[in-house]
């Protein structure tokens, strides 16, 4: 039995590939922080089937002590600081997980001298301010955040410790994948919890940024596939993961709440406090190295993908409802486009 260990395992992509290297055969190993909040939501139906640990990107003695008790053979690093505002609010916190984080964990696994394959999650905010589209593994970065800085530091150092220490080591470069698992704090769920509540007469508006953005979106679902096949493929190498469709953040929202029969324009309003202070106008990828190279296809479109988180947060808001809670709307900082999975 391969051992898998997965750092932010409590995040949206942890929890759907804890659930799709189960279904491997894989021994699951997920790092968690030590928090006074515990948030154990997304792996709850999980929880009797994977081995949870204490475990730190802060803290490098953490680190080497899990792959020395668990000599895991693939580490997914997932974990991250990932809500793009918060890294201009942190933007030295970002750094030391985001970045820092990084080289401890590579570090680890170079003194602990186990042959153990490892993924970086990378991230298409890299690519930021593009030089081209669409976008592929050869594009130049461009940031526009602290997070995206911080993320193509972990990428660079992911192919320096591949290069200089032979370590299978690779980068997926994921563009924006959402799910019902999303954190309410991103752009797709907070519409997608919105909609569902204005639907149920549980609120009569929905504030909102810039929708003239444009993202490649998929399902975190058919994303995860993608990272186990990168520590498969014989040769260590980064893949963009994307589904090459662009959409607007306007057709996200008009989709949306066409689902359940509105009219957007009717319910949403334009926040000018909501809007980045450096935004990312197009991201776009160019799977096409990962499509013939690992086989990798994405299976959700778009319009699936939007009509699945609806459906979810209406059905989740019915049962609160039911059970004779008022939902409260979310406390929430500024909606985003991107990021990667939660802490």
């Amino acid at each position: 039995m391969a051992t898998a260990l997965i750092t932010g395992i409590t995040g949206q992509d942890g929890s759907y590939l804890a659930e799709f290297l189960l279904e491997k055969g894989y021994r699951v190993v997920g790092m968690l922080r030590r928090l006074s909040l515990e948030n154990y939501g997304r792996i709850e139906h999980l929880a009797a089937s994977v081995d949870l640990v204490q475990g730190d990107l802060l803290d490098q003695t953490s680190l080497g002590r899990i792959l020395d008790e668990y000599k895991p053979d693939e580490v997914y690093n997932l974990a991250a600081m990932s809500f793009v505002p918060t890294s201009w609010n942190q933007p030295v916190l970002t750094g030391e997980f985001t970045a820092l984080g990084v080289t401890r964990m590579l570090e680890a696994i170079r003194t602990a001298g186990n042959p153990t394959k490892f993924y970086q999650a990378s991230s298409s905010e890299m690519f930021g301010k593009v030089r081209e589209t669409p976008q592929n593994e050869e594009t130049p970065f461009y940031p526009r955040s602290p997070y995206g800085v911080a993320k193509v530091y972990g990428h660079y150092l992911t192919v320096n410790y591949r290069e200089s220490y032979g370590i299978h080591a690779v980068s997926g470069i994921l563009f924006n994948h959402e799910s019902p698992r999303r954190g309410l704090e991103f752009f797709p769920r907070k519409v997608s919890d919105g909609v569902a509540r204005i639907h149920l007469g549980l609120a009569s508006s929905l504030a909102l940024g810039n929708l003239d953005a444009r993202r490649d979106w998929g399902f975190a679902g058919d994303y995860v596939k993608a990272m186990w096949l990168m520590l498969q493929h014989p040769e260590a190498k980064d893949y963009v993961v994307a589904s090459g469709e662009t959409h607007s953040a306007r057709e996200l929202v008009e989709l949306a709440f066409g689902h359940v029969g509105l009219d957007w324009q009717q319910y949403v309003r334009i926040e000018p406090t909501l809007f980045r202070p450096a935004d990312v106008d197009l991201l776009v990828g160019d799977a096409s190295k990962a499509r013939s190279e690992l086989g990798w296809e994405p299976e959700v479109s778009f319009r699936e993908l939007i009509e699945m988180m609806v459906d979810a947060d209406v059905a989740r808001l019915r049962r609160a409802i039911d059970a004779g809670i008022v939902p409260q709307p979310p406390a929430l900082e500024q909606p985003v486009l991107g990021g990667r999975s939660s802490l």
